[in-house]
């Protein structure tokens, strides 16, 4: 390296221990001074670079343009890149290529130009822009479009004033994959589905992952319904072929919305939207569903987002409130237990039913929440009422979003151990068309629930797709028949018949059977002449609030005292 004058010790050392590369040309542009951090950067000793040309870490490509300037300032003229930052490339000895800042200076000395550049490596951190740029716009799992790119690229057909239509799609069947092969298979599988999505589609359609199991497509200037239809119908018929993940043969469906601009949107934020409605519809009607979108979806989703709302601000003010109606046994009109069902003390509206409220949280998160309050508030009225002296068996409604939680056992166990009931006081009422929803999970959580000692009972029996080999395969403890089959018990033969064969099977299986809806004494005749164990309806009490349910037993309790 060449020397600095003996005098500037302090710039001397600066050279030598400063990361920044520093170098100086003379006016010929010939390089007269390096350090020992520049030499390290371009993979020179000083021997090699000192004497040589500044072009021999200039990119062949820029030299021209970087001798010419260096001509026209050694005539006079004024730099225009003097002191300031610049991005460039620079070129190393082995002939790589990498991005640097550099600042210039010019000074004369006596008759000489100097030129001297203060330089940086910004590989890291063009690497790192990179990185940045791809995240903004790349589906980092799939490499698909994001969904920022998709929402870009369908506001470039909108300004280019060209119709579009855009897809939506939500897996069917991921979760399944994710709990029983783990997330490196379904992180694969969604990979699988990323590859073979753009062979479904004609040249030109864009594909996004909008994150989790949904997936975007925009198809550009398609506007004509019948043309989306199919090419809808093609990428759905694409699923039928399972995939093959690792030696692991695996079924996938999807349920697909779909919407088209301009009849279905303005911009792209709202088609995007529209075509969202219409997936949240095909989701609502089950897997392998197609929906396009329709004006009243909006209205529709409106008014249940609203309600939702509201929901959420109940919770939250302590509006919900539990009612509880009492179960007997029909040979000695005894109250074993009860079902807890829960209700809306609506501040304009009144006492609201669950039918007026509960259908707004199908696929929302805030149904787990409410399902697990409703679980907390019939647990602390177990123990309220045992303490009272009052043990009852309780009933509780699981809603399906607890029956798919992989939560369920633990929250259960928890909230017996916090109020320090017996989990046999406690009973988990599920419908048949829920647990076999999911029949294999289903079962398993069953099983662990009735391991705890907690009772399960099928609710609404005889109204969904339950085999009667069912009542077999689950762990049940009680069969709840539906208000459906007894109501017209007296002058329906076919409804007596099903009731009496269900209430001789349950019996046989060792279940307790509970009919629900009894309203007159015709029909408690009607269930005790078939054999039938226990009821609950209008005809042995309404549901009732905590405080009037506990005063209620305390009278029956006074009744049978008195009889005996």
């Amino acid at each position: 390296m060449s020397s600095i004058p003996a005098d500037n010790e302090i710039a001397s050392n600066f050279a030598r221990a400063t990361h920044l590369s520093l170098i100086s040309i003379s006016g010929e542009g010939r390089i007269e001074f390096v350090n020992a951090s520049a030499l390290k950067l371009f993979g020179y000793s000083d021997n090699e670079m000192l004497g040589q040309p500044i072009t021999i870490i200039i990119p062949e490509r820029m030299r021209g343009a970087h001798t010419s300037g260096l001509a026209r300032v050694a005539a006079g003229e004024k730099p225009n890149l003097g002191g300031k930052t610049v991005e460039v490339s620079a070129i190393r000895k082995d002939g790589t290529e990498f991005p640097i800042e550099i600042t210039l200076s010019i000074w004369h000395d006596k008759d000489r130009i100097f030129a001297g550049a203060i330089i940086k490596d910004i590989s890291e951190r063009r690497d790192r822009d990179s990185r940045l740029l791809r995240l903004a716009s790349q589906d980092t799992l799939t490499g698909l479009h994001n969904r920022h790119r998709f929402t870009d690229l369908l506001k470039a057909e909108f300004a280019a004033g060209r119709p579009a239509t855009v897809i939506l799609m939500d897996l069917d069947g991921l979760k399944d994959v994710n709990d029983t092969h783990g997330h490196g298979v379904g992180d694969s599988l969604l990979q699988a589905v990323g590859v073979r999505l753009p062979y479904m589609l004609k040249p030109g359609c864009e594909v996004a992952r909008f994150g989790g199991d949904d997936f975007a497509i925009l198809i550009p200037d398609l506007g004509d319904p019948i043309v989306a239809s199919r090419e809808v119908s093609a990428i759905m018929e694409g699923f039928s072929a399972p995939f093959d993940i690792g030696g692991h043969v695996l079924d996938l469906s999807t349920s697909i919305g779909y919407a088209m601009s301009p009849a279905h949107g303005a911009d792209e934020e709202e088609l995007i939207a529209s075509a969202d409605f219409a997936l949240y519809r095909a989701k609502a009607a089950g897997k392998r569903s197609i929906r396009i979108f329709e004006p009243s979806m909006r209205s529709d989703d409106v008014a249940r987002r609203s309600l939702r709302d509201e929901l959420n601000r109940a919770l939250r003010d302590q509006e919900l409130v539990m009612h509880y109606q009492p179960q007997v046994y029909l040979d000695t009109g005894e109250v074993f237990g009860c079902e807890a069902l829960i209700r809306w003390n609506h501040p304009q509206r009144g006492l609201l039913l669950p039918g007026a409220f509960l259908p707004a949280l199908n696929q929302s998160a805030l149904a787990l929440e409410i399902g697990w309050w409703t679980l907390d508030e019939a647990c602390r009225q177990v123990a309220s009422l045992t303490s009272a002296g009052h043990p009852i068996k309780m009933g509780v409604n699981l809603f399906p979003a607890q029956m798919r939680s992989p939560n369920l056992c633990r929250k259960v166990a928890e909230v017996i151990e916090k109020y320090g009931i017996d989990p046999g006081d406690l009973e988990l009422e599920v419908t048949e068309s829920v647990a076999l929803h999911d029949d294999d999970k289903s079962l398993e959580a069953m099983t662990a629930l009735r391991a705890m000692g907690v009772g399960i009972a099928f609710d609404d029996f005889g109204t969904g797709y339950a085999s009667l080999s069912s009542l077999q395969r689950y762990p049940l403890t009680t069969l709840k028949i539906d208000r459906g089959f007894v109501h017209d018990i007296q002058t329906r033969p076919q409804d007596a018949a099903i009731t009496k064969a269900l209430i001789t099977m349950s019996g046989e299986l060792g279940l307790l059977t509970i009919a629900e809806g009894i309203e007159t004494a015709e029909q408690e005749t009607a269930l005790r002449k078939f054999g039938c164990p226990a009821a609950q309806g209008y005809r042995f009490g309404r549901p009732m609030s905590g405080n009037d349910f506990q005063k209620f037993l305390e009278q029956h309790e006074t009744r049978a005292h008195r009889k005996s």
